[in-house]
């Protein structure tokens, strides 16, 4: 085992005997003021997107004052217990999901989904689950990251389609490249039926977001794949995005995510709010581009771009 792995397995160790949560004895502290800590502990999921905004949150708040320390931790399962207890101060999330997690987690796996496509409703739901734990979720910026579906760009000029009511509208038979489970899922076969009224002939189960499934497309053998409004590649293999206009997805805005008790005071509040003025969702896709395709730095992508921004 090399040091860089020996490292890693220590901190999945230490993770792994986190609680789930503030102990009874401790729940007091929940409502106890805002925390100020000079040094925090900024985490990562472990993909480009997250690296990318831990890069950022890190150097705004290195930026005022703060010292920061990386740790990526590629499971939320250990990470957000982490986030609880104060071994990870911030984190970057997605409101939706996260909000959906934390309420597995209160209530059990089938609990009805509190996660919506109303950003304000989700929120709502997500710091009534969220302030119990100890954690403050700050307000969300104008990115989200959310499922999305692109057909190729001849497609779309052919049936002059921007949006998913005009592929409804077209009445074309589609079939629909997207993981396995698309067929069940209310965001996607389902609900592209329900809401869009689009002629969904069948899921060809080639994962989300894949080389796989947006060749397929791209080649003609299907006509729409599932993938995210991040996604940096769709160019290369000559898609497009249609818009979501009745509004079928949840609203994953990214939200950051603190401590309290470590990383709720003003200092950190504001710093990190600097981002929410600038960061769109087009921004997020294009810094997802330069580390996935040009092999840049998670690190001086993201200085790169607070720099350009006025946030260095």
């Amino acid at each position: 085992m090399n040091a860089r792995s020996a490292l890693a397995a220590v901190a999945l160790a230490t993770l792994a005997a986190c609680s789930g949560g503030p102990s009874l004895e401790n729940r007091g502290q929940v409502t106890a003021p805002p925390g100020d800590s000079r040094h925090l502990t900024i985490g990562s999921a472990g993909f480009t997107e997250s690296d990318l905004l831990a890069q950022m949150y890190a150097q705004l708040l290195d930026r005022a004052g703060y010292r920061t320390s990386m740790l990526t931790v590629a499971n939320r399962e250990l990470y957000e217990p982490a986030l609880e207890s104060g071994q990870i101060d911030v984190v970057s999330e997605y409101a939706a999901t996260f909000a959906d997690w934390l309420n597995a987690k209160a209530h059990g796996a089938d609990a009805k989904p509190v996660g919506s496509p109303d950003l304000d409703a989700t929120m709502k739901a997500l710091r009534a689950l969220a302030t119990p734990r100890g954690l403050t979720v700050l307000p969300p910026g104008r990115a989200v990251d959310q499922n999305a579906f692109a057909v190729s760009a001849a497609y779309a000029r052919q049936h002059h389609l921007k949006t998913l009511s005009d592929l409804g509208a077209s009445k074309l038979p589609v079939r629909l490249a997207a993981g396995d489970e698309c067929v069940q899922r209310p965001y996607c076969e389902p609900g592209l039926k329900k809401v869009y009224g689009i002629d969904i002939t069948g899921v060809d189960p080639k994962g989300v977001g894949t080389t796989q499934a947006k060749r397929a497309v791209q080649d003609g053998r299907d006509q729409l794949v599932l993938t995210t409004t991040t996604d940096a590649t769709l160019d290369q293999f000559g898609l497009v995005l249609l818009a979501d206009d009745r509004h079928l997805q949840n609203a994953d805005y990214v939200v950051p995510v603190v401590n309290r008790s470590r990383a709720g005071g003003a200092g950190i509040v504001k710093a990190l709010g600097r981002l929410n003025d600038v960061l769109t969702t087009r921004d997020l896709a294009d810094l997802d581009r330069q580390v996935d395709s040009w092999r840049r730095l998670p690190a001086d992508v993201a200085h790169t771009y607070l720099k350009d921004k006025g946030l260095l």
